[in-house]
């Protein structure tokens, strides 16, 4: 059974694949050369050696990354049709034109899937991202016996292999490997519809991202038209039946961005737009059919990559994912109405609320943190006092307890679980409230919503990096560090009124500040032990000037209100 694999390959990916897959592909494979010849010749500076950019290379002469045409490259061509061989290797950049949606990633894995339909046809398709590489040989064997089970084969729409990293950084100082989380809820998933799709590392049956019938599909191509027929009814393309130059040829047409206009592509089929987590709105339209999804964990892994590092780069992409949560949740695809008119299992869609709370949370804690000093400030409470403040600390404890136990469980460290811990509040309450800011505005029309491509440094190929410099943590002047810096500030000032008494005096004794306001400020200072470093350091170690004045404004007029209150 052959094996479409799809490689995002966009010439505005260029750069990120040259730093990535050099490092994962055997020095000596034919694969690498090919690579490293084909990059060396489209990133050169033409003024410095046009020589280069001659010939069958021409065509990237004069081109940008936002304005180009389409540009496919038969790398290696399978001439002697071999079945088990090397399958054709092909080059494809997507056209591209200023003001013109082209959807991202899910626009290229569109163009990506038609482009491979006229090519191979196979029936199950393999997504990986640029910065992931394969890590278990096996691993297609082991997808298909998933995917080709004779339940599997009738029920299972995609085989999702977890997110698993390399060279990670000693003790996860930025929250960001998902180690935990992956193992308990990808678990808790399998036993329902099945676990999301993240984006990568999966294993997609081609007829379910096809969707629709071709016949409600209007002004398509007639060679993917006879693509998708052929997949849909289980016929596979033999190497003798391709053509590869009349194959590029028409792909060339089904490439470009135009193609999509009057067509179900991103709306009933392929890779789904309206969203920029475009990987769980796909997967939740294809649960929402009634498919079902599998959890491929085989040993060792299957593929690993490398998590993002410093404060900017993971803060952008926790924003990318709180934002594009909320913008399914606020359109037509909300699990809602997958339950109630489609069918989406009730237990599914809880999951799916879940993960969509990512975008809500931000707001809770933010009122929860603003709260704790206005307590402060107005020497009032919200906690119970006496024997009744034993029962929310029987309940946090519990939960510390319960937390630290599933880490040490899976081999990782008392500070590991610590730092997971105060990064959940730092977390959502910078780049989870930006996105929730950023949705807000979207509905209100003021603004739309950005695509931020996480940038990732390539760290060493060792297991794990002990670097005390890697593992600080950066700012710079992006907005999404003022929410915090603002918070640690409010805590900072509370504590700093109560200690000198500048607390105004309360009716009553019952409804005066007590210690279990005191601790829980404390709490969150320690939590934000990286912004309070950052206030006092330079450089991209500090937070910034603008950043730290900007906060202290809106830490005066916080007060200010508390002290309002008061008056009136």
């Amino acid at each position: 059974m052959r094996i479409m694999v799809h490689l995002i390959l966009g010439f505005h990916h260029l750069h990120s694949m040259e730093s990535s897959s050099n490092q994962n592909l055997p020095s000596s494979s034919p694969s690498k050369r090919m690579y490293e010849n084909l990059s060396h010749k489209i990133e050169v500076d033409p003024k410095s050696i046009p020589s280069l950019l001659e010939g069958e290379f021409d065509v990237f002469s004069n081109t940008q990354r936002t304005n180009h045409p389409t540009i496919i490259k038969v790398i290696w061509e399978n001439k002697e049709m071999v079945e088990d061989g090397l399958p054709h290797l092909i080059y494809i950049s997507r056209e591209k034109r200023p003001k013109q949606p082209h959807h991202f990633k899910a626009g290229a894995m569109n163009v990506l899937t038609r482009v491979s339909g006229l090519i191979t046809n196979a029936p199950f398709m393999l997504n990986v991202d640029c910065d992931m590489f394969v890590n278990n040989p096996n691993i297609v064997q082991h997808a298909m016996c998933i995917l080709l089970d004779s339940k599997g084969e009738k029920e299972v729409a995609f085989a999702q292999c977890p997110q698993q990293f390399y060279a990670t950084l000693k003790d996860d100082p930025f929250g960001n490997q998902m180690t935990i989380l992956l193992k308990y809820l990808g678990a808790g998933l399998a036993g329902l519809q099945g676990i999301f799709y993240g984006g990568t590392n999966c294993f997609h049956r081609r007829k379910v991202i096809y969707g629709l019938s071709p016949d409600d599909v209007e002004n398509v191509s007639k060679e993917v038209v006879k693509s998708v027929v052929d997949a849909l009814e289980g016929r596979i393309y033999s190497p003798n039946d391709i053509n590869v130059t009349k194959a590029v040829e028409e792909a060339t047409q089904v490439a470009c961005y135009g193609y999509e206009y009057g067509t179900g592509w991103g709306k009933q089929v392929g890779w789904i737009y309206g969203s920029i987590t475009e990987d769980v709105l796909t997967g939740l339209t294809i649960h929402k059919k009634g498919w079902r999804s599998e959890l491929c964990t085989p040993d060792p892994v299957a593929f690993r990559g490398c998590a993002p590092i410093g404060g900017p780069t993971s803060m952008a992409q926790h924003k990318r994912w709180a934002t594009g949560m909320l913008e399914i949740f606020f359109s037509k695809h909300c699990p809602i109405f997958g339950t109630i008119f489609g069918k989406l299992s009730f237990r599914q869609f809880l999951a799916y609320m879940w993960i969509m709370n990512w975008g809500f949370n931000p707001v809770a804690l933010v009122c929860y943190s603003c709260l704790l000093p206005y307590c402060i400030i107005t020497n009032s409470n919200f906690l119970p006092k006496d024997w009744g403040i034993c029962i929310p600390i029987a309940l946090i404890v519990t939960y510390m307890v319960y937390t630290l136990v599933e880490y040490l469980i899976s081999g990782m460290t008392i500070r590991a679980w610590w730092n997971n811990q105060r990064m959940s509040l730092i977390t959502p309450m910078n780049a989870g409230f930006c996105g929730f800011i950023t949705i807000l505005l979207k509905l209100l029309g003021i603004s739309n919503t950005i695509f931020d491509i996480t940038k990732k440094d390539i760290p060493s190929s060792s297991d794990e990096v002990q670097d005390k410099d890697a593992s600080r943590h950066t700012f710079d002047k992006s907005l999404v560090f003022l929410p915090g810096t603002t918070i640690l500030l409010l805590q900072l000032t509370s504590i700093f009124i109560k200690l000198f008494g500048f607390q105004p005096q309360g009716l009553s004794e019952n409804y005066e500040c007590g210690v279990a306001e005191m601790l829980c400020s404390v709490y969150w200072i320690m939590s934000y032990w990286p912004f309070l470093r950052g206030l006092f350091e330079r450089g991209k170690y500090g937070i910034p000037f603008s950043t730290i004045r900007k906060g202290a404004a809106m830490t005066c007029l916080f007060v200010f209100l508390c002290r309002s209150t008061i008056s009136s």
